[in-house]
């Protein structure tokens, strides 16, 4: 449960992030970290086509500069965008002048006021200096679909254990997540909206 959901200080630490959205409406925040790239995210953006679901892509701005037009479709069929850092760089091996230079550097591909650290870590000057400019989304869940140690049916499992009311869901639209997304990504959005959870986006 360390993994999959926060542990209490972590939102200590950054406590003006999003962690987590309204717990009294049944809905759930999908997002997408890594990408775009080409052997992911078509397979993402035609799932959630199907299911008429939105979602949040934090994007690492020099993927964006390589695959334009994935981001230009990701933008074109009403997702969200979000700056994940222009190399997917760690916060703590950066000075607050590099990492936010990283940052500025990847929104000039991104153009979004929302970010998610790579690992979900940074120097808390880090975090001061951006939040004044970005809205910084952290997770309510995680659902380990990079992890090697994982099938997607237990991907499939970790959405069914700890979705819950206004919970900010994390897949990578990675290569390391993708043959496990094949299976897990429709049979996960399918379960939510079993269970009556709406898609939602930030505001």
């Amino acid at each position: 449960m360390f993994i999959e959901q926060p542990a209490i200080y972590l939102r200590w630490l950054y406590p003006k992030a999003y962690w987590r959205m309204d717990r009294h409406e049944k809905a759930v925040y999908l997002t997408f970290d890594d990408g775009p790239i080409p052997e992911a995210t078509p397979f993402i953006l035609d799932t959630l086509k199907a299911f008429g679901a939105k979602a949040t892509f934090f994007m690492v701005g020099d993927n964006v500069r390589k695959y334009p037009e994935l981001y230009e479709r990701i933008v074109a069929e009403g997702h969200q965008t979000g700056n994940h850092t222009h190399n997917h760089i760690v916060g703590l091996r950066h000075t607050v002048k590099e990492y936010s230079y990283n940052v500025e550097k990847a929104n000039a591909y991104i153009h979004s006021h929302y970010m998610r650290p790579p690992h979900g870590w940074m120097r808390l000057a880090q975090y001061a200096w951006l939040s004044r400019k970005y809205k910084v989304v952290m997770w309510d869940l995680v659902t380990r679909d990079y992890s090697k140690w994982l099938t997607a049916e237990d991907v499939i499992n970790n959405i069914k254990r700890y979705a819950r009311n206004g919970s900010i869901i994390t897949f990578h639209d990675s290569l390391k997540s993708i043959d496990k997304l094949q299976t897990a990504l429709p049979a996960s959005l399918q379960w939510l909206r079993d269970q009556g959870y709406a898609f939602k986006i930030f505001p």
